[in-house]
């Protein structure tokens, strides 16, 4: 999501009535406008097929609570707003899952009010703060490649949470066969199987809170206290 500032009479500008996401209902109506290949004002029609997806962004972290909709959303359509049937903004499209990369039928869209929440922080203070422990992980994918259970610590951001509690990353070895440091299995006793499930346990806390890590290191078990820091 970005904030943009408009620079135009007040009585030129006509805001969009804002809705609710909380208590959408499968089967009602959307409609999704936006600027699919180029072709601006479009509007486009259909259902909300289901409520509480969880999609990933282009930064690996989840979006939560994503509502899915039949209404055709396609390249250019990102930034859009999905209205109900009164007119009202219930989310801001953002993906498609599609082979081709055109519409198939399955579109995502931001809850507003998860808008809602994000907005206010970015007007405020021109970013969004999310908790967070200073890590880069491997994909799921590549946790699976090599057999192991858990999300993999890349590398530690230097002075970061995770470098005070001495968590640890990949190494090499003397022969410079690259070693697996810490496997993250679990946070406040919660599994962690992939990475969303990380992004998810860090995401009920808040910055400044303290929360107890479970890594597998060298097979053996692990725990750590990690007091989390803010994620811009």
């Amino acid at each position: 999501l970005a904030v943009l500032r408009i620079r135009a009479p007040k009585e030129k500008l006509r805001p969009i009535p804002v809705g609710t996401s909380e208590d959408l209902r499968v089967g009602q109506k959307a409609f999704a406008i936006g600027n699919p290949f180029g072709l601006d004002q479009t509007l486009t029609t259909g259902v909300i097929s289901a409520v509480g997806r969880e999609i990933e962004s282009v930064t690996r972290r989840p979006i939560k609570n994503a509502i899915q909709t039949d209404a055709a959303i396609n390249p250019g359509n990102s930034g859009g707003p999905l209205l109900d049937s009164a007119g009202r903004l219930i989310g801001v499209n953002t993906a498609i899952y599609s082979p081709s990369g055109a519409s198939s039928g399955i579109g995502f869209a931001i809850p507003v009010d998860e808008v809602n929440r994000v907005v206010p922080q970015l007007i405020e203070k021109g970013k969004v703060t999310r908790p967070g422990i200073g890590v880069n992980v491997a994909s799921d994918q590549q946790a699976r490649e090599a057999n192991i259970r858990g999300v993999v610590i890349t590398d530690v951001v230097p002075d970061s949470p995770a470098a005070r509690a001495g968590l640890r990353g990949l190494q090499r070895d003397d022969n410079g066969r690259v070693r697996v440091g810490d496997v993250i299995i679990a946070v406040d006793d919660q599994p962690i199987r992939k990475v969303n499930d990380l992004y998810s346990a860090l995401e009920r806390h808040k910055v400044g809170d303290s929360v107890k890590i479970r890594c597998r290191r060298n097979g053996e078990e692990i725990e750590v206290i990690v007091t989390l820091g803010s994620l811009e």
